[in-house]
């Protein structure tokens, strides 16, 4: 499975490169047609493949040729300068476009059967009747239980036209088999996944991404936060990897001034484009704090870093990943793509935070490691800054360039075992697995339950905690977590809310006793 079956590796952060999204400034444009004008560069790669394809001995796939030359050419670049297989291209578009033509349902393969998490609040499945639990046994005229059920395949099959139909036939417990008729609708992918108030006057938003859709649902959540009386807010882009420049830039707006410079980005021929702030800024007085850490990059730190060098807000939690390399979509005609880098972006206080990258991109990627070993995920005074990169905002703050956003306040990472161990639970669908068939013993029960109903009736006790112990052991994965039980417990019973009610439910519990937004609290009360 890749892991240790005696325990769980510590350097999960290992792979943190591999969730910045690769392009901040995709508009899916490609160049003018003359820069493909004739180059004895380029016809001399087109007569080696030809010849390849006509005159080699053997029978060769020149496709898989051309996407590995590809790959090694865009490898000598920079490293967020990548090719997209079709394959990904339509998964990627869709995740960046922020919805999708389907059913609208979580599901996962359980026992061989497609088994139904939540439908999406609003969505096709949801006005059919489809419920949390229920097992989809066809599409039409496809069979979606047995051995052979493949999962990549699955979500072709409950896609397709929109507002095309699908007869989907149902298995219930306590109903039976039923057939019910599906519109496939737009299904939103939320970039939103919590906004609430964290005390009476400070409101809290998380941001997963920034996607098309990202500013309109961070409007929608401010809104409402203001309404419900915050008189400061709190955003979280932690593990935020980034993704379009335009949304990051109208939320900034949001909070600063009219012709305030957000920020700027420069090419290879120092051409200059300069973003300023509008006069369309509804929360341009009360205070902002920005929580980052180590995997927020690319958007989220445009954004962090405009509220910084403008002085309007507080950066807190641990240095970002440091991108700042502008990218722009490019198709190749065969339903792939490359994402090439166009510029590199600058901060207002003229400061680029992207991070070296000249030896290598593993290295690049692994810097994590560094991090670790430095002592800067726990120690403020461990992370290195260079004085040749020295800024000053206008209210006179120093801020520093060459490698992410350094926070104004710092707050240090949990690397114990059980924190990583427990990071790892999530991502791993162990835990999502676990929770789906204890709620699966009684769904009529949990389905009828509100959400203070679920927060005030259900406890997650020691014996619960232990029996998913016993569960992940009979997967092969070993966890000593006996002295951090309470932490086990509260993720439990997180996940349990996030199956039943949603990521803002999930939010809600998870950011109990969360050492970042506890210190958010204490400053609030303390200006």
């Amino acid at each position: 499975m890749g892991y240790s079956k005696k325990y769980l590796p510590l350097f999960l952060g290992l792979a943190v490169g591999v969730g910045v999204f690769l392009g901040s400034k995709l508009d899916f444009t490609n160049p003018s047609a003359k820069l493909f004008s004739y180059n004895a560069k380029k016809e001399k790669l087109n007569r080696l493949i030809d010849y390849i394809d006509y005159e080699y001995v053997d029978e060769i796939n020149t496709d898989s040729i051309v996407e590995v030359t590809v790959n090694r050419i865009l490898e000598n670049l920079d490293p967020h300068s990548v090719y997209i297989p079709p394959e990904e291209l339509e998964g990627i578009t869709e995740s960046m476009q922020g919805d999708f033509i389907g059913i609208g349902v979580s599901y996962y393969p359980y026992r061989d059967t497609i088994s139904v998490i939540n439908t999406i609040k609003g969505g096709p499945s949801e006005k059919s009747g489809i419920k949390a639990g229920d097992r989809i046994l066809m599409a039409d005229n496809d069979t979606l239980f047995g051995e052979g059920l493949i999962r990549e395949g699955l979500a072709n099959k409950l896609k397709g036209e929109l507002n095309s139909q699908v007869q989907l036939r149902v298995y219930r417990k306590g109903t039976g088999v039923f057939d019910v008729v599906v519109k496939r609708g737009r299904v939103p992918l939320q970039s939103v996944d919590a906004s609430y108030m964290l005390d009476n006057n400070l409101g809290y938003v998380k941001i997963n991404r920034f996607a098309e859709t990202t500013y309109k649902e961070f409007k929608v959540a401010m809104d409402k936060l203001l309404d419900d009386g915050a008189e400061s807010l709190v955003i979280d882009l932690r593990d935020n990897g980034g993704g379009f420049i335009a949304p990051a830039l109208k939320m900034a707006d949001e909070f600063l001034k009219d012709d305030v410079l957000i920020m700027f980005t420069k090419n290879k021929k120092g051409a200059i484009e300069n973003n300023f702030a509008t006069n369309k800024g509804s929360f341009e007085q009360g205070k902002v704090y920005v929580l980052l850490n180590e995997n927020s990059a690319s958007a989220s730190e445009i954004f962090a870093g405009a509220i910084q060098d403008n002085d309007r807000g507080l950066i807190v939690g641990r240095r970002s990943y440091g991108k700042g390399l502008v990218q722009r979509e490019m198709a190749l005609g065969d339903g792939s793509a490359i994402r090439l880098t166009i510029s590199r972006y600058y901060t207002p206080t003229g400061r680029s935070i992207q991070k070296p990258y000249a030896n290598g991109n593993k290295e690049y990627f692994n810097e994590y490691m560094e991090r670790y070993k430095n002592g800067e995920l726990q120690n403020a005074d461990s992370i290195q800054v260079a004085d040749s990169l020295k800024f000053k905002t206008p209210g006179g703050k120093t801020v520093y360039g060459g490698g992410g956003i350094i926070p104004d306040i710092f707050v240090s990472k949990d690397t114990t075992r059980v924190g990583e161990t427990l990071d790892y639970l999530l991502r791993s669908g162990r835990m999502g697995g676990y929770v789906f068939e204890e709620l699966d013993k009684n769904r009529s029960y949990y389905n009828e339950l509100s959400e203070e109903e679920f927060k005030e009736k259900i406890d997650v006790d020691d014996t619960f905690a232990e029996d998913f112990l016993q569960y992940a052991r009979r997967r092969g994965i070993e966890i000593q977590l006996k002295n951090y039980k309470e932490q086990l417990k509260k993720y439990l019973k997180a996940t349990m809310a996030q199956q039943l009610f949603g990521t803002d439910a999930f939010e809600r519990i998870i950011n109990k006793d969360d050492a970042m937004i506890n210190k958010v609290l204490s400053l609030s009360k303390e200006e």
